[in-house]
């Protein structure tokens, strides 16, 4: 199959934990010569500690990614987005989704003054690619992938995360929104699942559209 170029000049991937997000805009940036804006982490001081103890450390955690994530974003917005295609691996709003799981009220309404601020300032996606797919597959996909932090990750909370994403891209309507079930497909592994995938992007302009492939 003979791929085309990508159409949308400024892509967002998201998903809950373990989703895939960062391996699809790796294998599309890699693909597509696109300048890469990847979330690290394991930059994070507080992430080993939050996942031992999320109450004490759930405010300094979101503070460090929320700061994180507006450096990266605002950098976007001072260059020239049609120069090369952008593929960033989380949507600004990521921020908010964990602050309200993991902050307790007074921490919340404290954050949100400061994301209050921050969110105004950064530039939106042509296109936001949902990656969903079901608690359990997530689980398997994060113990694959064998994170040294992501061991002391409580299910519970895996599939609350879950939840909240669902949720939120259920009435989300900022951008363009292509929604994709991963279930029963492994874009990394298979070279087809992932050249489909690629004609699925290139397809939608407007409005939302859910893809529920089979898989190879």
């Amino acid at each position: 199959m003979t791929l085309p170029v990508l159409e949308p000049r400024f892509i967002a991937v998201e998903g809950c934990i373990g989703a895939g997000k960062t391996s699809l805009v790796k294998l599309l940036g890699n693909q597509f010569d696109a300048q890469m804006v990847l979330e690290v982490d394991e930059e994070n001081p507080f992430i080993d500690k939050f996942y031992q103890d999320r109450e004490t450390f759930g405010f300094q955690t979101q503070i460090f990614f929320l700061l994180n994530r507006y450096n990266q974003y605002t950098g976007l917005a001072q260059r020239d987005l049609f120069s090369s295609v952008v593929l960033v691996d989380y949507l600004f709003q990521r921020d908010r989704l964990f602050a309200a799981l993991n902050l307790k009220e007074q921490e919340l309404k404290l954050y949100d003054q400061i994301y209050t601020l921050l969110s105004n300032k950064a530039p939106k996606p042509d296109l936001v690619i949902f990656l969903q797919a079901s608690t359990e597959i997530l689980r398997t996909r994060v113990d694959k992938r064998g994170r040294e932090y992501e061991a002391f990750m409580d299910p519970d909370y895996l599939d609350a995360v879950n939840k909240s994403f669902n949720n939120f891209f259920f009435y989300y309507s900022d951008t363009p929104l292509l929604v994709i079930n991963t279930n029963d497909i492994d874009f990394v592994e298979k070279k087809c699942d992932l050249e489909e995938l690629i004609v699925k992007i290139n397809s939608h302009t407007i409005g939302r559209e859910y893809y529920n492939p089979l898989g190879s």
